[in-house]
């Protein structure tokens, strides 16, 4: 039997199909809801990593902007404003203990209680450091006192010293029992010899030495001394300072000697004892009655020499003679005429120079490379040590306007006092 044609649920397939679709597209939807949600937040997380790359990129960047500003100290970054020493307050922020300053003495130069002690106080406290982390002493010319200073500030936590020996005895023993203890020490003006100190920092001696050899044989020719009879002298033998000033003129003025152009006459043992000093000269001049200059290394043994020649006539501009220091005595001296110039040592740049090695050690952070710009050796342990070496200047009565007075480091008041007045009138001093 032929079955007629059947008709399918057509309705119903059709709706089956439907449904399909349907839960097909809402699993599309779904599908594309999903995607998007992801995307979304895929990019709120990029954008959150984005901006913390950005955060940590510029904290990098700011700190190595830091970094910089700070690596860029350097023997020369210093000046009378002290400003460079502001960029170490992050450094002394990092730093543990406190820093004590040794000083020798009041009676071999005034620099001493006039310009080192405030200059390094102004350094420290410019670069951060409160006065309750630092102390500055003076031992007064007394070893054993700068020996138990020295060990008092490390027993109050004293982390860093600066110190200027008496003499390389004392300086010795106090490194040593420094270094015992973990505490850096630096050597300020004058290197111990046989010590063990972690810097040094000074003027280069060896250079002061030789403008004043270079001033002398200047002055010889201005003050027209035709055969110049010499006195050569010399500063402590305990002190290596007064050997590295002799080294430098002696290379100036052993060739003149020696080629008869002048005559050396006497040389005394040499001290820093002003009174010692002049005893020493009168001895050579009583000995040598045609000396008619003199190689004398620093201003504080100069004035009495100066005076006794004045006591025994001596007219300016006649007997050429040196110093050093710059001391107000000395300039007074210079611009009268009874001596030559002064090595000018802008005491401001080594204080600063000694403050800012403190503040790195102090820290644990080593100095940057441009700030210790040379090296010195220690003699007795053959070591070249990391040093600040700084240029010292040869000034005269037609440069003190423009060093001495600029840099405040005497006054034109005080340099013009009196019977100076007329003198500074005609240098221009004001």
């Amino acid at each position: 039997m032929v079955r007629a044609f059947e008709s399918r649920p057509v309705v119903s397939d059709c709706g089956s199909a439907g449904s399909a679709i349907q839960r097909q597209r809402e699993e599309e939807g779904i599908l594309q809801v999903n995607k998007s949600k992801r995307g979304f937040f895929g990019s709120r997380k990029r954008i959150v990593v984005s901006i913390a790359m950005m955060l940590l990129v510029s904290g990098l960047s700011a700190s190595a902007s830091l970094a910089s500003r700070e690596a860029t100290i350097s023997a020369s970054s210093f000046n009378r404003s002290f400003s460079a020493m502001t960029s170490l307050k992050s450094i002394t922020a990092m730093g543990k203990g406190s820093i004590g300053v040794l000083l020798p003495d009041t009676t071999t130069s005034a620099r001493y209680t006039e310009f080192d002690a405030p200059f390094l106080k102004e350094a420290l406290t410019k670069a951060g450091l409160p006065s309750s982390d630092f102390s500055i002493q003076n031992a007064q010319g007394s070893d054993s006192t700068e020996l138990t200073d020295a060990e008092g500030d490390i027993t109050k936590g004293a982390t860093v010293l600066i110190m200027d020996a008496i003499d390389s005895g004392v300086g010795a023993q106090i490194e040593s029992y420094a270094a015992s203890h973990g505490v850096k020490v630096i050597d300020y003006d004058r290197l111990t010899l046989g010590g063990s100190r972690a810097y040094y920092v000074s003027f280069n001696n060896v250079k002061v030495g030789t403008l004043l050899g270079q001033g002398l044989v200047q002055c010889v020719a201005a003050w027209k001394v035709a055969k110049p009879q010499v006195i050569v002298m010399r500063g402590a033998a305990t002190d290596n300072n007064a050997t590295l000033f002799f080294d430098g003129y002696n290379a100036v003025l052993s060739p003149l000697f020696k080629s008869g152009k002048w005559t050396d006459v006497a040389n005394p043992a040499g001290t820093w004892t002003t009174s010692v000093a002049e005893t020493e000269f009168q001895q050579a001049f009583t000995a040598h009655k045609n000396a008619n200059a003199a190689l004398i290394p620093n201003d504080e043994n100069g004035a009495p020499i100066i005076s006794y020649l004045q006591s025994q006539g001596l007219k300016p501009n006649t007997f050429p003679m040196t110093g050093q220091d710059a001391t107000l005595v000395g300039l007074q001296n210079i611009i009268s005429g009874y001596q030559c110039g002064t090595v000018y040592k802008p005491i401001y740049l080594e204080a600063q120079a000694a403050a800012a090695l403190a503040i790195y050690l102090r820290a644990g952070q080593k100095p940057p490379a441009a700030l210790a710009n040379g090296t010195t050796e220690d003699t007795v342990k053959h070591v070249a040590v990391p040093s600040v070496l700084l240029p010292p200047k040869w000034i005269t009565g037609a440069t003190m306007q423009m060093t001495v007075i600029a840099d405040d480091f005497v006054s034109a008041k005080q340099l013009c006092a009196g019977k100076y007045a007329a003198d500074c009138a005609k240098f221009g001093i004001h």
